[in-house]
């Protein structure tokens, strides 16, 4: 584990069995039951740092990978007409999965992405792929996405993702509404 990353645990009295984790920044995130005891926590942290890093080693690549990625997703669902001048990971999107820059055609991808399926990266590719055609989301936008065969399934993917944060997030701090709607969701998610 990079030596800049730090650990929090977060406990709930929903989670009964399963442990997960997840980088949000520089900040790696295990979420487990809160009837563990310490020593359990410390084993299954240093078991989940390990998965991490395993499926990151993996699945990480660099920018040159996923620019390359994004040629070869702009030209077989984008008719490869608009292709971006880069397309980099970035640490400091925290509230989109990726953006584009139409003007100088720049594509930044959130590094909260590593991890997740391909199918997923490759949506949020394409997503920002179109907006090098339309900068908004109208109806031709959402044209050029949906010929992503797997646009609708990654949306849910993305969504459940979000939504499963925010509940976790409400249990550490003893909400008992999730905040946000669908729109505001969207809005954040959407880039």
């Amino acid at each position: 584990m990079p030596s800049n990353t730090k650990v929090e645990v977060r406990r709930s009295p929903r989670r009964r069995r399963t442990v997960s984790a997840y980088r949000d920044g520089d900040t790696t995130v295990v979420l487990m039951p809160a009837s563990f005891s310490r020593a359990e926590e410390k084993r299954w942290v240093g078991r989940m740092l390990q998965r991490l890093e395993a499926r990151e080693g993996r699945r990480h690549s660099g920018d040159q990978d996923l620019h390359a990625r994004a040629l070869e997703l702009a030209r077989q669902y984008l008719d490869g007409t608009e292709l971006p001048a880069s397309v980099r990971w970035v640490d400091n999107q925290n509230a989109r999965w990726g953006s584009c820059t139409p003007e100088t055609r720049t594509i930044r991808i959130s590094r909260r992405l590593i991890g997740m399926p391909s199918w997923v990266v490759d949506y949020v590719l394409v997503h920002e792929l179109a907006h090098l055609f339309h900068a908004h989301h109208g109806r031709e936008f959402w044209d050029l996405v949906r010929r992503y065969p797997k646009a609708e399934r990654a949306r849910g993917y993305l969504e459940g993702f979000s939504a499963a944060s925010r509940l976790e997030a409400c249990d550490q701090a003893g909400d008992t509404d999730v905040p946000g709607d669908a729109a505001e969701i969207e809005a954040l998610e959407e880039g």
